[in-house]
C-alpha cells in the first residue's frame, strides 16, 4: 500500500467535481424544504456504499459484458466531457426524475451525489490511478458531501446565487481538462 499524495489530490478533485456538491446545492436546498430535512449520515453513507461497491465489483460487472477497463474509461471520459460541458454551458444533457417524495435515499444519495457520472468516473480513475489512493478519494468526498449537506442553509447565504454559478463553471472547465487527459492516455489501448 503506496498513498500519493498528488495521486490522492488528482482523484479528490475528479471526484470532487463530477460529484458537483457545491453546484447542487440550489437542488439540495430545494429538496430540504420538500422534504422536510435530509437525512445527511444516512445520504452520505448510502452514496459511499454505492461507490465503493461499484469501486470492487466494477471490474466483474465489465468482464461479463465484455468490455475492458480501457473502453470503459474512453467511454466514460466521453461522460465525464458532458458533464463538463453541461456544467460550462449550463445546459441539461442528462435528466433527471425529480421524484423528491422518495426522500434521502433517491434522489440524494443516488443519482445526485453517487450517480452514473460518479461511478463510471470511479471506474475510468482506476485505469490510472493506484486503488488505495482512489479509495482515499473517495473518502475525502464522503467528508466533503457531508459536511455540505450539514451546512446548506449556511452556505446558501456565503455564497449567494452568482457565487453558486461561478463555482459550478469553475470547476466544469477542470472537468473538461480531466475528461481529455484520461481519454488520452486510454485511447491507445482502445481496441486492442
Amino acid at each position: 500500500m503506496t498513498l500519493n499524495i498528488k495521486e490522492i489530490l488528482t482523484v479528490t478533485f475528479t471526484l470532487f467535481a463530477v460529484i458537483d456538491i457545491l453546484g447542487s446545492i440550489p437542488l439540495l436546498i430545494s429538496f430540504k424544504i420538500k422534504m422536510g430535512g435530509i437525512q445527511e449520515l444516512r445520504a452520505t453513507l448510502v452514496s459511499g456504499a454505492l461507490m465503493i461497491l461499484f469501486f470492487f465489483a466494477g471490474p466483474q460487472f465489465l468482464s461479463i459484458l465484455g468490455v475492458d477497463i480501457h473502453s470503459f474509461a474512453v467511454g466514460g471520459s466521453i461522460v465525464i466531457f458532458l458533464l463538463g460541458l453541461e456544467m460550462v454551458l449550463g445546459l441539461e444533457f442528462f435528466k433527471s426524475e425529480g421524484d423528491v417524495k422518495s426522500g434521502t435515499i433517491v434522489p440524494i444519495a443516488f443519482p445526485l451525489i453517487a450517480g452514473s457520472g460518479t461511478l463510471t468516473t470511479i471506474m475510468s480513475l482506476k485505469a490510472n490511478f493506484d486503488k488505495y489512493n482512489i479509495l482515499v478519494g473517495i473518502l475525502i468526498n464522503l467528508l466533503i458531501v457531508y459536511m455540505v449537506l450539514k451546512s446548506l442553509s449556511y452556505l446558501e447565504r456565503l455564497l449567494g446565487k452568482g457565487g453558486l454559478i461561478a463555482i459550478r463553471k469553475f470547476f466544469g472547465v477542470i472537468l473538461l481538462a480531466i475528461a481529455v487527459k484520461i481519454f488520452g492516455s486510454n485511447i491507445v489501448a482502445f481496441g486492442k
